[in-house]
């Protein structure tokens, strides 16, 4: 089953375009990579499918699970199942991880209809994904990233999706600024979050490392704003060793 169908995708910031022409299907169950050269336009399309304002589709459509996506609102999006992961995850001072994160999870469950987390009940929540990635609860207390050091910011995004529990994950160079233990830490995190047969992920990375701890399904070179060569993990291990030179088309 297909999740999340990109089709002949144009869009443009600022009157100036920046994908141009973009299609890319994935379904139920699989981890597509996009890689490419800074300037290719992989940012822009993560924040095509999150609704960032700014970002104007021009032609194309984009549905999720058979709702047309770009008819929703960002918040719609997000109840609807989609989290979008951040390449620089933002500061928010004077409200703490817990009541950001409970507040969120709360309101997509109003809007698919189920029940509110109790108090109590989010803790338990909130503890046992924090303690998967390696995150000491006493941050979760913090304003959301205020004073976190780049990977720290990087794990609190992974527990905020574990957390939040989507049905299909927009992952904008999650591994941005990470060590090698940090890198593992996240990378395991996708895959304990993420990896399971009625979910989705479109990972966006510059580098080959993370994907072989994520094993994506498919990887996809992004070029001048288009898809230009895809292929299986192999073809990140090419990208590699040869660079981006005689991929475009």
């Amino acid at each position: 089953m297909t999740m999340l169908s990109i089709d002949n995708l144009h869009a443009e910031v600022d009157g100036k375009p920046i994908l141009k022409g973009l299609t890319l299907a994935i379904g139920a169950g699989e981890i597509h990579a996009v890689m490419g050269p800074n300037g290719a336009g992989k940012s822009t399309l993560a924040y095509v499918l999150g609704g960032r304002p700014g970002y104007e589709v021009t032609q194309g459509s984009v549905t999720f699970e058979g709702r047309d996506l770009l008819a929703l609102a960002p918040h719609e999006r997000a109840a609807a199942g989609m989290f979008l992961g951040f390449q620089y995850p933002v500061e928010i001072p004077g409200v703490s991880n817990v009541q950001f994160l409970r507040t969120a999870l709360n309101a997509q469950l109003r809007a698919r209809g189920e029940a509110e987390l109790s108090a109590g009940e989010f803790l338990k929540r909130a503890r046992g994904e924090a303690e998967r990635l390696k995150l000491d609860m006493e941050m979760m207390k913090r304003p959301v990233n205020v004073g976190f050091s780049g990977g720290e910011k990087k794990r609190n995004e992974m527990v905020q999706m574990g957390i939040i529990d989507p049905r299909f994950a927009v992952l904008d160079e999650t591994d941005s600024g990470l060590d090698i233990d940090a890198l593992r830490t996240v990378g395991e995190g996708i895959n304990a979050i993420m990896r399971r047969p009625d979910k989705g992920v479109l990972l966006i990375t510059h580098y080959q490392r993370l994907l072989e701890i994520v094993a994506p399904t498919r990887v996809h070179i992004l070029s001048a704003g288009r898809i230009v060569k895809s292929g299986g993990p192999e073809l990140a291990r090419e990208l590699d060793r040869e660079g981006y030179m005689g991929m475009a088309a």
